[in-house]
């Protein structure tokens, strides 16, 4: 059965499945219960759901102790009275909640050492490289060689080439390649190896986040104390937009006796389709194959890209079908890439087909399949289908991330939607998705925008039982909007809940405020507390 939109609103009906097109603003979840397709994934999903259910639980426990407690050792003993064990995988999975929710790093911190503290325990690769990472995003570097050194006591064999490139990529963002090289160096004392794995991390780092200049001209610095591999010449070759630079170093790598594989043409062929030289591309096939080292998926996934960036998206999704006849299947990525084409010619008829195939293929469309129609959405100013878009991609069991969520509620915001703005808050918090404190300084700009001081007070609340620190715009725009409303206890309450992230638990200031009340009578000295 077809839900036809209410009349009022003009809309294109192909720019939303039939099977999930909605009367606007009308939530429906079970809107795909027909569809077998979805059935099955809906079944699938609930059977791995109940099976993790318990882990989840034990995750979300952990992280609100670790939020909420005000010293070590009041973490020991409030860990300890959850009764849950605190294995290597739940320590991994709270760890990666505090990244990906960018919580607290000193309260990872001190979970980390609490946990690592126990006799007879040792962290796993993954918590160590996920702890240097948070305390790196937030330039606690004095913290991170600490921890390092500490680990190098335990067990050396913890701090990886993947633990260097952690480390450097944090430092590479904020400080000079200089710099980077020299924390480079002080590995040496670090890490069981410092061979060209670890010169390997370097290069990735800088080609990442310096420029590939950088990288060539630390490569021929350094290349005579390591030894050049495959790995270094692939990394060389993978970010050039040049392709007289990337041919240079292909020629290199061979005149040293590397011999390319599949990864270090796919690199050549990537330079060449951003550059829209398709036919050097094509020639380059053709020396794969004459080698006897078959295309891959990637292979294909660039010409497909740079066949959208010379305008032919038809001879781009043809090539979706050559793949398969040369016994190459086109996966996700492969299928974005022409989804993108398709939008970025506002053809979004053809996309919507696309996306219609993946589902018939069970290649499952992810949040960045999505997100290419949210951009169109956006630009347009179309809430109406970025809304139908969101609750085809929940039916379908795809959560959004950040940039999804991010589209949505800056709509929102610009229509106005207060209702489809907390449906969506909602929704991220009670199936933990997105980047709670980027959207919601959106949404408080909107709440505090239309005097809607209970719901922002609320989605405070909700945001601060969640481990999250509301940034310190969004709490003054609530708290002008209480000030105004004269609620000083509320003001007062939230105060305290931005206290408990401010480092060791210090008290925000008390200020004192004369008021009087509307008769012109009666003046009262109000104290409340200020975030610092």
């Amino acid at each position: 059965m077809i839900i036809k939109p209410p009349l009022s609103f003009a809309t294109n009906s192909r720019y939303a499945s039939h099977r999930f097109l909605l009367p606007f603003p009308q939530q429906n979840h079970r809107a795909a219960a027909s569809c077998p397709i979805l059935l099955a994934r809906f079944s699938r999903a609930a059977a791995a759901g109940s099976s993790n259910q318990e882990d989840f639980d034990d995750v979300e426990t952990v992280y609100r102790v670790i939020t909420s407690v005000a010293s070590p050792d009041d973490l020991r003993q409030s860990l300890k009275s959850t009764g849950v064990f605190l294995s290597n995988d739940v320590i991994d999975k709270v760890l990666k909640k505090f990244r990906f929710s960018h919580g607290n790093p000193l309260r990872a911190l001190e979970f980390f050492k609490v946990t690592g503290d126990r006799r007879g325990f040792y962290h796993s690769p993954f918590s160590l490289d996920t702890m240097l990472y948070i305390l790196g995003r937030s330039r606690k570097f004095d913290h991170i060689w600490d921890v390092l050194v500490e680990i190098k006591k335990k067990d050396r064999n913890l701090i990886s080439p993947r633990t260097v490139q952690v480390v450097l990529g944090r430092i590479a963002k904020l400080c000079s390649v200089r710099m980077t090289v020299e924390s480079f160096r002080k590995f040496r004392k670090l890490v069981p190896e410092f061979d060209t794995t670890c010169f390997n991390a370097l290069l990735r780092t800088l080609c990442q986040e310096k420029s590939m200049t950088d990288a060539r001209n630390v490569y021929h610095r350094l290349k005579t104390e390591f030894k050049p591999n495959l790995q270094t010449f692939n990394i060389l070759l993978s970010g050039w937009k040049s392709a007289e630079e990337a041919e240079s170093f292909f020629r290199e790598m061979e005149e040293m006796g590397v011999k390319p594989d599949v990864v270090s043409y796919n690199c050549l062929i990537d330079v060449y389709c951003k550059g829209r030289e398709m036919k050097k591309a094509y020639d380059m096939i053709e020396k794969m194959r004459n080698e006897d080292i078959s295309p891959d998926v990637i292979t294909y996934t660039s010409i497909i890209g740079g066949l959208g960036l010379i305008g032919q998206p038809d001879k781009a999704r043809d090539v979706l079908k050559e793949m398969r006849e040369y016994g190459c299947y086109p996966d996700v990525a492969a299928y974005n890439a022409v989804v993108r084409n398709y939008c970025i010619a506002k053809r979004l008829g053809d996309a919507y087909d696309l996306l219609d195939e993946m589902e018939a293929k069970e290649l499952n469309p992810n949040s960045t399949t999505y997100n290419l129609f949210f951009r169109v959405f956006y630009w347009s100013n179309d809430l109406r289908s970025s809304w139908n878009l969101y609750l085809r991609m929940m039916d379908a069991c795809c959560l959004p991330n950040t940039q999804s969520c991010m589209f949505l509620i800056r709509l929102c915001r610009r229509h106005e939607r207060v209702d489809l703005a907390l449906q969506l808050w909602g929704d991220m918090v009670d199936k933990s998705f997105g980047s709670y404190t980027l959207v919601s300084d959106v949404l408080f700009d909107l709440l505090c925008d239309m005097g809607k001081l209970v719901e922002a007070e609320k989605c405070f609340m909700e945001m601060v039982e969640k481990g999250q620190k509301p940034s310190h715009v969004s709490f003054k725009r609530i708290k002008v909007l209480m000030e105004l409303a004269k609620d000083h206890d509320g003001i007062r309450n939230l105060s305290e809940k931005m206290a408990m992230f401010e480092p060791s638990g210090q008290v925000p200031r008390t200020t004192e405020k004369i008021v009087q009340n509307s008769q012109g009578g009666n003046i009262q000295r109000i104290t409340y507390m200020e975030s610092t």
